[in-house]
């Protein structure tokens, strides 16, 4: 069997990535409109980890010279914290409407 060299292994996983892309869309655009809201709460959930994990790889990193991993972590930090602070602001509007609703009853 033939070891996996630098070049293969980025082959396969540009491939995994792709397929991971064509796979989630098809699995987004099949979900009906009342799953929507558990879904974006297991997507914000997913987001935190990410959060957590991106503080504590930012940690070891030096100041002075950070590499493409540390670029890669604060890409990750920013847009996992958007996500969830975007989750948590539709949760909130949603809880307001449903409030809301009551209230008139």
């Amino acid at each position: 069997m033939e070891p996996i060299t630098g070049g293969s292994i980025l082959i396969v996983l540009i491939t995994v990535f792709v397929l991971a892309i064509f796979l989630g869309f098809e699995l987004i655009t099949k979900v009906p409109p009342t799953l929507h809201t558990p879904l974006m709460s297991g997507a914000n959930a997913i987001s935190g980890i990410t959060v957590v994990g991106a503080l504590i790889l930012l940690q070891d990193t030096p100041y002075t010279n950070p590499g493409f991993a540390a670029w890669l972590a604060f890409a990750a930090l920013v847009l996992a914290t958007i996500n969830v602070v975007g989750g948590f602001a539709v949760t909130n509007r949603m809880l307001n409407m449903i409030a809301g609703k009551r209230g008139r009853k």
